[in-house]
């Protein structure tokens, strides 16, 4: 029987963090196995890098439940089914409700790219640079009812100073997958 722990992955988009923390379990970089990908945008890339890592997708419109909660209640049946012990978050754009908050209490994590309490919410990025800032940042967070409001578990420090956002996008991607990835494994290992 493995001592690994049952992660799922929730991701909306591009899927780069969760191959990158996917790969990570199955190279046993972290004591964990990804168990199920919940994905909020059918069809998002997130859905192939899975498929191709033989992770199994759960693609849910959340606009066809009734309620927030009735759309949490139905991840969490599926959580349960995989026996999920710990919601890792990754490019996932939706706020956590307390279906899943209750459920999971200090086992959601999430990774922001800035450096909170800076900057929080959508385009944290943009935010940044419109501010005029010259060190931006990631930080890794537990997940409470606040937006982006978790306590801190870690933090990298990216200095920038130009004015290229995709330059500084890869720039904080790259740090996102190293910081998120170390994170896990103190966490979990």
């Amino acid at each position: 029987m493995s001592d690994k722990k049952k992660i799922a992955i929730f991701a909306s988009g591009n899927g780069s963090n969760f191959e990158a923390i996917a790969r990570a379990c199955q190279q046993d970089r972290i004591n964990a196995e990804v168990v199920i990908c919940v994905c909020d945008h059918p069809g998002a890339y997130v859905t192939e890098r899975a498929k191709r890592l033989e992770i199994p997708v759960l693609e849910l419109r959340p606009k066809s439940y009734p309620s927030k909660a009735d759309y949490e209640k139905v991840i969490l049946e599926a959580l349960k089914k995989h026996e999920v012990e710990f919601i890792v978050l990754a490019g996932y754009m939706r706020i956590i409700g307390d279906v899943l908050l209750n459920e999971y209490t200090n086992k959601i994590v999430n990774i922001h790219p800035s450096l909170l309490p800076a900057f929080p919410g959508v385009d944290a990025i943009g935010q940044a640079l419109n501010y005029g800032v010259k060190v931006f940042g990631v930080t890794v967070h537990f997940v409470d009812h606040t937006l982006d409001g978790g306590k801190i578990i870690s933090q990298a420090a990216i200095p920038y100073d130009g004015n290229d956002r995709e330059e500084l996008e890869a720039m904080v991607h790259a740090r996102e997958h190293v910081l998120y990835i170390s994170t896990l494994r103190s966490l979990l290992n």
